[in-house]
C-alpha cells in the first residue's frame, strides 16, 4: 500500500518535471539552467506550506524572451506555486554582495534539474553576509513590534503574525549561526537548538510557533500572550549577538 507521504513525494516529482519539461520547450536554447532549491532541498518542506523554489538561469533575460515564458508561469501559478526566479547568468554572478542569505542558502541546498550546475561556484563575501543578516533580523524585529502594536488584544491577529513570520526568522536564526562561525546545522529546527544554546535565549517559544504551523499542536492549549513575548525576547538576543559578533569582527579589522 502506498503511504500518503509516498504519493506526495511523488507528485511532488511530478510536478516539478513537468515544469522544467514545459520551460524548455517554451524557452528552447534560451534556458541555461534550471535550479530547484529552498526547503524542498533543504528538508524544511512540508507539502501544503511549502513552496517548490525555482530559478531558470537564461542567456536572455529581456521583455521580449520572458514572454516565451508567461504560459508556464500562469500554469505554475495554477498548482498554487510562486513564479520562477528568472536572471542571467552574469546578473547571478554579480549579485552575491546583495543576496548573500538567499544565494549561500542556494549554494547550499540546490538541486540541479537542467543544464550546468551555476550556483556551486559562487563567491560570497561571510563579512558581507553578516551585515545583510543584522540588517535583516533588525529590520524585521521592527516590523515585528509594530505588527505587535496593531495584533494586541486580538489572539487570532497575534497567532496569524507569529506563524507568518516564524518561518523567516527560523532561516534567519541558521544564518546568525553561520554568521557566529557554525554552518553544521541544516534545518531551521536544529539550527534553532544549537544557536539558543550559544546565545542563551529560550527556544521552545519558536519551536512551538513552528508545531502550530506544521500542525503538529494545538494552539487553543497555548497562551498566545505568553508564546508572543518569549518570541519576541529570542528575536531580540539573537539580534544583539550577531550585532556583538559583526562589531568584534570589525575591530578585528581595524
Amino acid at each position: 500500500m502506498v503511504s500518503v507521504e509516498d504519493k506526495t513525494a511523488k507528485d511532488t516529482k511530478e510536478k516539478i518535471d513537468e515544469f522544467v519539461k514545459r520551460v524548455r520547450e517554451a524557452a528552447g536554447p534560451n534556458v541555461e539552467s534550471i535550479i530547484l532549491f529552498g526547503s524542498a532541498v533543504s528538508g524544511d518542506f512540508h507539502p501544503g506550506l511549502s513552496n517548490l523554489n525555482l530559478m531558470c538561469v537564461l542567456r536572455d533575460s529581456s521583455y521580449a524572451a520572458l514572454q516565451a515564458l508567461a504560459p508556464v508561469a500562469k500554469w505554475w501559478d495554477r498548482q498554487k506555486q510562486p513564479p520562477p526566479l528568472c536572471m542571467s547568468r552574469q546578473e547571478l554572478e554579480r549579485s552575491t554582495d546583495v543576496f548573500t542569505i538567499e544565494f549561500l542558502d542556494m549554494q547550499q541546498h540546490h538541486r540541479v534539474l537542467f543544464g550546468e550546475n551555476v550556483v556551486q561556484g559562487l563567491r560570497i563575501s561571510m563579512h558581507v553576509h553578516r551585515v545583510q543578516v543584522e540588517y535583516e533580523l533588525r529590520e524585521k524585529l521592527i516590523l515585528l513590534r509594530q505588527q505587535l502594536l496593531l495584533a494586541a488584544g486580538s489572539d487570532s491577529r497575534l497567532w496569524d503574525l507569529v506563524l507568518h513570520s516564524v518561518p523567516s526568522f527560523g532561516t534567519l536564526f541558521r544564518h546568525a549561526l553561520i554568521a557566529l562561525g557554525d554552518a553544521s546545522q541544516s534545518s531551521r529546527r536544529a539550527a534553532v537548538d544549537t544557536l539558543s544554546k550559544r546565545v542563551g535565549f529560550d527556544l521552545s517559544a519558536v519551536h512551538q510557533a513552528l508545531d502550530v504551523r506544521e500542525h503538529k499542536a494545538d494552539p487553543k492549549k497555548m497562551n498566545i500572550d505568553d508564546l508572543a513575548a518569549r518570541y519576541v525576547t529570542a528575536v531580540e538576543k539573537v539580534t544583539a549577538a550577531v550585532d556583538e559578533a559583526l562589531d568584534s569582527d570589525a575591530s578585528g579589522r581595524t
